[in-house]
């Protein structure tokens, strides 16, 4: 079910959502410009109320999202990140190197060792091969 996720850049957040481009949807790229939103209450599956977008997503991160739906009328689709496979693929440490995963909430720069959290997403072998 991979093959149809969009692949989205997040631009810009804050305290109640993230706003995102989408890249991809699957492996093909998109020519035209699709913006998204992820709203804080959908980050994650559980306690949708300590969510914190700061803690979740950075400008920058690729991520791997679901569409919801078409969202208002400014043609955005809302997304979420609310299931274990979905969240921060690619993340850049502030020293721009691009970091690894150590659990579900964190990510580590392979340079300084500094700790950033994020929404990360428990990729499927499968995927990374497309």
């Amino acid at each position: 079910h991979f093959k149809t996720l969009p692949i989205v850049v997040v631009t810009g957040i804050n305290s109640r959502f993230a706003k995102v481009h989408i890249l991809y949807v699957g492996s093909t790229p998109l020519k035209d410009r699709f913006r998204g939103t992820i709203r804080k209450e959908d980050v994650r599956e559980s306690e949708k109320d300590k969510v914190d977008i700061y803690k979740s997503f950075r400008p920058g991160d690729i991520v791997l999202a679901k569409v919801i739906s078409l969202g208002d009328v400014q043609s955005t689709y809302l997304l979420t990140t609310a299931e274990n496979e979905l969240g921060v693929v690619v993340a850049h440490s502030e020293a721009g190197a691009q970091m690894i995963p150590i659990s579900w909430r964190e990510m580590q720069c392979p340079q300084t060792n500094a700790k950033e959290f994020r929404k990360v997403a428990r990729v499927q072998p499968e995927y990374l091969e497309a």
